[in-house]
């Protein structure tokens, strides 16, 4: 591991700077599945709109610590450019006159990754880096909230990107966390053709502006996200059977079949459920063949037992 340690002074009071999300953060990918991602919590408003950027096949950025939005969209270009993380955050930090009062962390689509921090960052600040993340955070209580961070994303190998970066917000909220408390969190990953119906690469946006515990919002948020848009490798049953014989009677019972059909044909029901997934949301679910995501099934039944 590479540990980057600041523990500056102050930032003179009346000097002109933009907003400070001291905050703590981590980006990541899993060129595997070609995803790439930033989490963040921080005590700050809709922390969402300042520090994460990423680009399907690029990389991604965090930008804290007095921000420099810049950051996200100039350092992008860098990368797609050829850069290394490192040389851009050189870059970056170089052409900035303020650039030790910034904190940043990139990683590419190949998983390699820099983290900067500043001298003038407020304390406990710093960051670390390892296989396909790296995090960084200021005015936390100790060091060991970036530990924590990035060896609960490392012990999580396996698992989905965004599965993997809310637990390490987790485990650095259960560290301590920001010294200042909670108020945002963000979760962003893009893949190629990721975004609602594959029109863009934002595969997941999800973002928690002002809630007292934020990350286990963020959490909740995730999870109707893998509501809404279906994995690979997520069971399939055929509509068939008792899998067909419970949606017959769970969309009877709300009123997406018509009582007269008693043994409804399968174009009815599958129309039925067209219907019920259209209200909710769910037509990411829907499916041209003759079978239907269990995930589905499970969530017409619990809508009908109300």
């Amino acid at each position: 591991m590479v540990y980057i340690i600041a523990a500056g002074p102050n930032i003179q009071k009346g000097h002109e700077m933009p907003l400070t999300p001291s905050t703590f953060s981590i980006v990541a990918a899993d060129p595997f599945e070609g995803e790439i991602g930033v989490a963040v919590q921080s005590k700050f408003l809709a922390v969402g709109s300042v520090v994460p950027w990423a680009r399907a096949g690029v990389g991604a950025i965090a930008t804290q610590s007095w921000a420099n939005t810049a950051y996200g969209p100039r350092g992008l270009d860098l990368l797609k450019q050829g850069m290394s993380p490192q040389e851009v955050v050189d870059t970056l930090t170089r052409d900035d006159p303020d650039g030790e009062t910034r904190q940043v962390g990139i990683v590419d689509a190949a998983g390699d990754v820099a983290t900067f921090t500043g001298s003038e960052c407020f304390e406990w600040s710093g960051g670390k880096t390892g296989y396909n993340f790296a995090c960084q955070g200021n005015i936390l209580v100790s060091g060991e909230v970036l530990d924590a961070l990035g060896d609960a994303f490392e012990a999580s190998i396996g698992e989905e990107l965004a599965d993997r970066l809310v637990k390490a917000l987790e485990a650095a909220q259960e560290a301590g966390g920001d010294r200042r408390g909670q108020q945002s969190a963000a979760l962003l990953v893009v893949k190629e053709a990721g975004g609602y119906g594959g029109f863009n690469d934002r595969y997941i946006d999800l973002r928690v502006d002002d809630h007292p515990e934020p990350i286990a919002e963020l959490r909740r948020l995730l999870g109707l996200h893998k509501l809404y848009y279906p994995r690979e490798d997520e069971l399939v049953v055929p509509l068939e059977g008792e899998p067909l014989e419970r949606l017959v009677a769970d969309l009877r019972k709300m009123g997406y079949l018509e009582d007269s059909e008693e043994t409804p044909d399968l174009e009815s029901v599958q129309a039925g459920l067209r219907r019920f997934s259209l209200t909710e949301n769910l037509e990411e679910r829907l499916r041209d063949d003759d079978q239907a995501y269990q995930v589905l099934l499970d969530f017409v039944h619990s809508k009908a037992e109300g």
